[in-house]
């Protein structure tokens, strides 16, 4: 009578683990998909009544990210991958009764990146320098982000394809907000600068800007298949 027991508390025994080794195997699927998401955030800089910088040619910088932002918008769904745009049309993230848009703006931006938790950041904005010869697309990083360096350069890598000749390099930062409060890897691409008349020229024709949206594309899915 006794092995009798002591066999059938060794099968309910066999009978548990089973169970539980089936349990365990459907969480850590679950985990695996969780992990493997593409989402990946497009933030469109300023908006609204931050017009970013000015160029040489009366252009506003917050009208160019815009419509570059929505080509790669565009083309990342064409690839199947999920994307969350931070503004989609001529506006700021504050609320109205804010005193202090601009960094409420900042907050909004960083509070919808963080309750997303995308794969990466991609902020796309346009460059000015006092000096009119100074051009060339490139990319920064939060100084202190291993994942945000690596994606950076793969970035900047891929801005080759619009201009071979840039010879500009990824670059840290630890000042700009977007960079130190996100939680994710987070880079910002400065397409241009408007402060050179040729590359202001062309940052507005719809031509450059799908060449700039194809290698901010392509730049995003090397990031993802790491």
């Amino acid at each position: 009578m006794r092995k009798k027991v002591e066999f059938l508390l060794l099968i309910l025994l066999l009978a548990g683990l089973i169970t539980v080794s089936r349990n365990i195997g459907k969480y850590v699927s679950g985990d695996k998909v969780e992990k493997g998401k593409q989402v990946v955030v497009i933030d469109s800089g300023h908006g609204g009544n931050d017009p970013g910088k000015i160029g040489v040619n009366d252009a506003n910088e917050k009208d160019i990210n815009l419509a570059i932002a929505k080509k790669v918008e565009k083309r990342l769904k064409k690839n199947k991958i999920e994307v969350v745009m931070t503004r989609e049309d001529d506006s700021t993230l504050a609320k109205e009764g804010d005193t202090n848009k601009k960094v409420q703006d900042m907050k909004a931006r960083v509070q919808l990146i963080n309750e997303t938790k995308p794969a990466m950041v991609v902020s796309i904005h346009q460059n000015s320098y006092q000096d009119a010869d100074i051009r060339g697309a490139q990319v920064f990083y939060y100084s202190h982000s291993q994942d945000g360096k690596n994606t950076a350069e793969l970035m900047q890598k891929a801005l080759l394809a619009v201009d071979k000749d840039n010879t500009r390099q990824a670059k840290a930062n630890d000042t700009y907000y977007l960079l130190r409060r996100t939680e994710v890897p987070t880079i910002i691409v400065e397409c241009g600068f408007l402060s050179n008349p040729e590359e202001a020229a062309k940052l507005v024709t719809e031509e450059y800007q799908d060449k700039l949206a194809d290698a901010i594309t392509q730049g995003i899915q090397s990031c993802l298949s790491q």
